[in-house]
């Protein structure tokens, strides 16, 4: 609606709301004098910090500073922009929205359509409840029940069942005054020109309602029961619903974690409420679109991390690189997008039920990122052993990166094209301020990246990057370089002397963090891995858990760790560079374990003591075994003195 809203409106609104009523609704709350205390809802903490003034209006976190009146109270809480804040005040309170300095005349009699619009939407959405409830529902009630889903679960998403009926829906709303015209605008009739009937859209379906962020009514999907075509029918475009903009199960998702950090978007209905069904409660799905950049958008407006859910197939990789694409110019610094593919055959649906929530859950925890998609994409038909082959490479990986907005992101794949290819990043630098960025992917289908097609899929019509075609080969690095003896006779890394800090243990857990496959390369025994070692105890830790396979990301083996030393140190070693090719990382590995293997054979009691004894003055350093290990060595050491 055209113009601000009025500061007199919003002084009335906050005058007619009670903030300890709002708060409430979202937090428990425990009466504490005159003021109401509760855990904060912005900061992990243990014990209350977050006050509630019912006097002041105003609520405050002596932890983390929050603080702020409702409507700051439903933007930090909610995701909200502020007129949607004030849309969901007024909503509760019962008021219109006011706005001023408008000059659209119009603009409130449209607001009026809209909202008899929606109220037309839930009166259908109430009908189709209703009929999946009676006798006419039996067969979608069987349909539902086979699917696994629960009445919890089917009364959460609103499902209903449009009956095997031309006109059942347009009776019910004639009968109640709404003319035919409106429930053809709004998508529920059919309108045939040629013979002047109506009818209703949809029959025989399972009834999915698609809901606005207020839990409103906006379109419908509907699942048919028979062998009619096409399977999902959805609404069309109306004055309240828009495919590019809208996600199913969204309002959904948030009602049941109002602390969102990550969205799964999946394909359709069922699959959203199949993985609702089994606790997994973050997913929605596009409406029969591609993805867009609204709806980017709204999803970076509720979370940082985006997971993509595809099928394994050639169309669910193809509509991959079309979300990568998409989704490249929303990527500012913070936020993270991820690929998960299925295995072929597969949904969501089936998958969840055959392996199990927490099987499923590690999948999304494992999935690829963004980075890597990229690369991967960038590389996929192409033989990167050949000049020719990693000149297409780079120049595909460039050309996406245009796209990137500056940041810190950019910068580190920069240095990683960098790495891969061992072209000197500053080229990159002047190849991209040379090169003006082509237009955005459009919002409607994310097409336009033709350059991370596989080489044999299609053409490619980009710019090539000339010029850097022979500095690939003239500055090729020597990656089976002779390994340079150390101070200690160890193998010196072709990372470089950052690298040469660290243990030998370290720097396999380093490589490891980064590419945790390269643990198959690994021999059987543990014994080339000494446990009196720096980190080597926490090497054998980490190869035992990658080769259970459930251990496949360094996401994963941070959380495994998590709160502990090891955690910790975990972590600095995957924020730390790797600056090892991809193609000699193999070759590095084997090395250092070779000389580990060689280094344990040669270790006296007395030296493997001294290093223990070394370990053991740094305060907890020493794990149970090794602390045994030691009193071993000091009784086989007093023995033989």
């Amino acid at each position: 609606m055209a113009g601000q809203i009025s500061q007199r409106f919003i002084d009335d609104l906050l005058a007619r709301t009670d903030i300890v009523d709002v708060v409430s609704e979202r937090v428990q709350l425990k009466k504490s004098g005159r003021n109401h205390t509760g855990l904060c809802p912005f900061h992990q903490e243990n014990s209350p910090s977050f006050t509630v003034s019912h006097d002041k209006q105003f609520y405050h976190c002596f932890g983390c500073g929050a603080h702020g009146n409702a409507l700051r109270f439903l933007m930090e809480y909610d995701n909200l922009r502020f007129p949607e804040a004030v849309e969901q005040l007024a909503s509760r309170a019962g008021m219109q929205v006011e706005r001023e300095g408008g000059d659209d005349p119009g603009a409130k009699q449209r607001q009026q359509k809209r909202e008899q619009g929606v109220n037309l939407l839930e009166l259908a959405s109430g009908f189709f409840r209703e009929r999946l409830a009676l006798g006419q529902g039996s067969a979608a009630r069987d349909y539902l029940e086979r699917r696994g889903l629960s009445a919890e679960i089917i009364k959460a998403f609103g499902i209903g069942y449009a009956e095997d009926d031309w006109e059942a829906l347009k009776r019910h709303l004639s009968g109640q005054g709404i003319s035919e015209a409106v429930q053809v605008e709004y998508g529920l009739l059919v309108h045939r020109e040629e013979t002047g009937r109506t009818y209703d859209r949809f029959r025989d379906r399972v009834m999915f309602p698609i809901r606005d962020w207020k839990g409103r009514t906006i379109a419908f999907g509907g699942r048919v029961l028979g062998d009619a075509k096409p399977k999902y029918l959805n609404s069309p475009e109306t004055p309240v619903f828009h495919k590019g903009r809208e996600l199913y199960g969204l309002f959904e998702a948030r009602q049941a974690n109002r602390q969102l950090s990550r969205l799964l978007i999946v394909e359709g209905y069922m699959d959203v409420v199949a993985l609702a069904q089994f606790g997994i409660r973050n997913a929605c799905a596009t409406l029969g679109t591609a993805l867009t950049s609204d709806h980017l958008q709204r999803l970076f407006r509720l979370v940082d991390e985006v997971v993509f859910c595809f099928d394994g197939d050639n169309a669910g990789r193809q509509a991959a690189r079309r979300s990568l694409a998409t989704s490249l110019p929303s990527m500012i610094d913070g936020r993270q997008v991820r690929f998960l593919f299925l295995p072929e055959g597969d949904d969501p649906d089936t998958l969840i039920r055959r392996e199990g929530p927490e099987a499923f859950e590690n999948r999304v925890t494992c999935a690829n990122p963004l980075s890597e998609f990229l690369f991967e994409q960038a590389a996929e038909g192409r033989d990167l052993k050949q000049v020719e082959g990693r000149e297409r490479f780079v120049t595909a990986v460039l050309d996406a990166l245009k796209q990137l907005p500056a940041g810190v992101l950019k910068s580190l794949l920069l240095k990683e094209l960098s790495v891969r290819s061992g072209i000197d990043q500053s080229q990159f630098s002047d190849w991209l301020s040379n090169h003006s960025a082509p237009s955005q992917p459009s919002s409607s289908d994310g097409e336009g990246f033709e350059a991370l097609m596989p080489a044999d899929d299609a053409e490619r019509g980009v710019d090539s990057f000339s010029g850097l075609a022979s500095d690939i080969g003239g500055e090729e690095r020597d990656n089976r370089g002779s390994n340079r003896a150390t101070r200690h006779g160890a193998p010196a890394s072709r990372s470089g002397a950052a690298t040469l800090s660290l243990s030998l243990p370290a720097r396999i857990l380093h490589l490891l963090m980064h590419e945790p496959g390269l643990v198959s390369e690994l021999p059987e025994s543990l014994d080339w891995c000494p446990k009196a070692m720096p980190d080597g105890r926490l090497c054998r830790d980490v190869v035992q858990l990658l080769r259970a396979g459930r251990y496949r990301s360094p996401q994963v083996l941070l959380a495994h760790f998590h709160g502990s030393p090891d955690g910790e140190r975990l972590d600095q070693l995957a924020r730390r560079e790797l600056a090892i090719p991809r193609d000699v990382r193999g070759s590095e590995l084997r090395d250092w374990v070779r000389h580990l293997e060689r280094e344990s054979e040669r270790l006296t009691p007395a030296e493997e003591y001294r290093q223990l004894l070394e370990k053991s003055r740094q305060p907890g350093a020493l794990s149970s075994e090794e602390k045994q290990r030691l009193r071993e060595l000091i009784g086989t050491l007093a023995a033989g003195s």
